[in-house]
């Protein structure tokens, strides 16, 4: 389903989130009156995309609004200042830019949905509808046009125009997808508990292992009585993700009963509405399109500010952007007591070790592990937290209260192992590392990671040679696209004195991570040792400004005045000819002792 949404992603021509210079023509057209307020319509332009493109929406707002003040009708800046806007939920400023926007342009999608969407508030829903029907441009914009306005016909009381809206027969299969879910969850809404359980099964055919599906479903089954039905949906829905049951899941078991009344999961069009920003949000934004999803997420928010799959989702956009901050306050408008809290306050915490804040993050997960002693995940949580910080020896600690929770260990934990074996590994205690290594391979034999570091450890200490090095190729050929596991292969065939085989994976392993000092750093070794040694200067300055550690500084600083001392081939090379060359001059002293002075 996935696969297919993003090609047509990647197919549709969208100006979210671009800096769009087609200010130009419109300053060509414009009549300046001076040359002063043509500046400081361009600077307010320009200083508003800088600060869009650093995420500083306050700031872009601000210069958005000079710019316009400055040339009220210019259809570029109002289209910048509604993505703007609407991008952040800003829907006082968003409203009337829409407004203004279609009075420009009236093929501008995301206007008319936001204008659809603030009259399905109102309860227009005749506004609704035919603002919904202009938004229908393009394979995304046509399936949302057809979703909103079955929700908004619901809304009216109209089930046969709601339902018809979603006999799409030649939508693509990814679109069919998201149509039959919403023809069940509108047949549930309005009392269609038969058509509702035809759309649920068509929909699980489609695509059996997504959570939400398999809840909204479940819930269905349960609602009419039919519990054994709900509890075998719950049961599949684990079963193919091969995973421990989703806190959601197990929540509902507790729901479902002889005698319990179980609420549907959309209850109302309104979270109808919501449901469908949100989920084609949360899919764009997993598949790239990461400012139009945050948008449709904004405005899934709009609908149903409540909205906790919608908020989750928002954050984890804002994490994909490195706006931590956001993501937290995102986070923090989630409504206390949820089931998903344990895991909103491990997101928050790794949120804040990435600004830095690692101490506020230990707090939140210590009080995570007191109120949760036999939960794994804050425990893993902290241990890669303080082993990301390099505190090695306080890591290996807590993944050592995480081992202890587990008395038969499966495929599910070999990261735990392999984070303590990494831990041992740096604070030099070789054999316990070893042995963890070792444990999360045999939990889970084609591990890239593991294979990866286990190879690489016995190569760097010259012990089990070539079956470090199969482990390296291994993990190479899993994971052929990885930098840093291509890097390892080029690094361990340098230790081994390949320097030729060395320079072929280290300079892939650029390509693939052309912005980390390490792997620039290796290949300019590598390319030293073969002779080529004014591009082994340039990767050195190079890995310069990629901001490597400080030890690691001194040491490029070094290789850049002086080269690389011989190699030990080279050395032991050297050695052998001039003991060959002693050997030769003594043979000849011998025969001529008029050699000797």
């Amino acid at each position: 389903m996935r696969a297919s949404l993003r090609k047509v992603l990647h197919s549709s021509v969208t100006t979210i989130g671009v800096l769009t210079f087609g200010l130009g023509a419109a300053q060509a057209a414009t009549d300046f009156t001076t040359e002063t307020t043509a500046h400081s319509l361009f600077g307010s332009y320009l200083a508003a995309n800088i600060a869009k493109s650093i995420n500083d929406a306050d700031a872009a707002s601000s210069f958005y609004g000079s710019a316009l003040s400055l040339d009220p009708n210019n259809k570029v800046l109002i289209e910048q200042a509604f993505q703007t806007e609407a991008t952040e939920g800003h829907w006082d400023k968003a409203v009337p830019l829409a407004r203004q926007l279609v009075a420009k342009d009236a093929t501008n999608r995301m206007a008319h949905l936001l204008l659809g969407l603030e009259a399905f508030k109102k309860g227009d829903f005749k506004k609704s509808d035919d603002e919904f029907r202009k938004a229908s441009d393009g394979p995304i914009g046509e399936l949302t046009s057809a979703l909103a306005r079955a929700w908004a016909a619901a809304a009216d009381g109209n089930a046969q125009r709601a339902l018809k809206f979603l006999d799409m027969p030649k939508q693509a299969e990814w679109a069919q997808f998201y149509l039959n879910y919403h023809k069940a969850l509108i047949s549930d809404v309005l009392g269609r508990s038969k058509e509702a359980e035809t759309a649920y099964e068509h929909s699980m055919r489609q695509d059996a292992t997504t959570l939400r599906i398999a809840l909204a479903y479940a819930r269905h089954a349960a609602r009419n009585g039919n519990l054994k039905l709900a509890n075998e949906i719950l049961d599949q829905q684990t079963d193919r993700n091969q995973s421990e049951p989703h806190v959601l899941v197990r929540e509902l078991r507790e729901e479902i009963g002889p005698g319990k009344k179980t609420q549907l999961l959309v209850t109302t069009p309104a979270e109808g509405m919501a449901e469908v920003f949100y989920g084609l949000g949360e899919a764009l934004t997993s598949e790239g399109g990461l400012s139009m999803g945050v948008l449709y997420l904004q405005m899934a928010l709009h609908a149903q500010p409540n909205h906790a799959f919608a908020l989750a989702a928002l954050a984890s956009a804002y994490e994909t952007g490195q706006r931590y901050k956001d993501a937290i306050d995102a986070y923090n408008r989630i409504p206390p007591g949820s089931a998903l809290q344990p895991a909103i306050d491990i997101r928050k915490a790794f949120d804040l070790n990435s600004l830095d804040r690692d101490e506020e993050a230990k707090v939140i997960l210590d009080k995570q592990i007191a109120e949760n002693p036999t939960d794994l995940k804050p425990l893993d949580a902290l241990g890669n937290i303080l082993r990301a910080r390099k505190r090695y020896a306080e890591a290996a600690d807590i993944y050592t209260k995480a081992i202890a929770l587990i008395p038969n260990p499966d495929k599910r934990h070999w990261s735990i192992f392999y984070s303590r074996g990494t831990c041992y590994e740096r604070l030099k205690k070789w054999p316990a590392a070893e042995a963890d290594l070792k444990k999360a391979l045999e939990l889970y034999p084609d591990q890239p990671l593991a294979l990866n570091y286990l190879g690489y450890s016995w190569i760097d200490q010259n012990m089990n040679l070539k079956e470090g090095m199969d482990l390296i190729e291994k993990a190479v050929a899993l994971k052929p696209d990885d930098g840093y596991i291509v890097d390892s292969l080029g690094w361990a065939h340098y230790k081994l004195g390949n320097y030729a085989e060395a320079v072929r994976f280290l300079e892939r392993a650029v390509e693939l991570k052309p912005q980390d000092p390490v792997l620039n750093d290796h290949l300019g070794d590598a390319l030293w040792r073969v002779g080529r040694e004014r591009e082994a200067k340039f990767q050195w300055d190079q890995a310069l400004t990629l901001d490597p550690e400080p030890e690691e500084v001194v040491k490029i600083k070094q290789k850049l005045v002086e080269g690389l001392p011989p190699s030990l081939e080279a050395r032991v090379g050297a050695r052998e000819t001039m003991r060959k060359i002693q050997q030769k001059r003594r043979k000849e002293t011998k025969l001529n002792p008029a050699l000797v002075e």
